[in-house]
């Protein structure tokens, strides 16, 4: 048994301590928005927040999150987060999503970047595809995603 606070909630996982933090959520929690991508941290799909910082979920151990606080896509663009639904309404306004499988992680990265930024800082397009370069799109649409996370900033400063 794990004890596992995830978007300010409590819960009690029955798994094993070395299960992945995206198979609690997803297999045993039901938070299907953190995805399954390849499951060796190399393309961010399944990026969630542990105690602020953003982290591969797929690789990382359910034993590593007790005590902490793990904050996922659902909470994050739930209106609670200004910084998260600065970045949810810039994706919107960019049309960034195409397929879709990898706006997750996108916005889970791009969230934890902003929040690591100085106030009223504007980061550079180098600042920001350096930030996003962990985060894969099949689509392509890293143009998008840097003018929405300039947007979000902008939003924010």
């Amino acid at each position: 048994m794990s004890a596992l606070n995830v978007n300010g909630r409590d819960h009690t996982v029955d798994a094993d301590p070395g299960t992945p933090i995206l198979w609690a959520l997803r297999d045993t929690l039901g938070m299907t928005g953190t995805k399954f991508g390849c499951g060796a941290a190399l393309c961010g799909a399944c990026t969630v927040h542990l105690d602020g910082q953003a982290i591969r979920s797929c690789i990382t151990p359910i034993s590593a999150a007790e005590g902490k606080k793990i904050v996922t896509i659902e909470s994050a663009t739930d209106g609670s987060d200004p910084v998260g639904a600065a970045v949810h309404a810039a994706w919107v306004r960019h049309d960034v999503a195409q397929c879709g499988y990898c706006q997750s992680g996108q916005i889970m990265s791009a969230t934890a970047f902003l929040k690591s930024q100085p106030q009223g800082k504007q980061p550079t397009a180098a600042e920001i595809d350096a930030a996003m370069a962990g985060n894969i799109c099949r689509c392509g649409t890293y143009a998008r995603i840097r003018a929405a996370v300039a947007d979000a900033a902008k939003t924010l400063a």
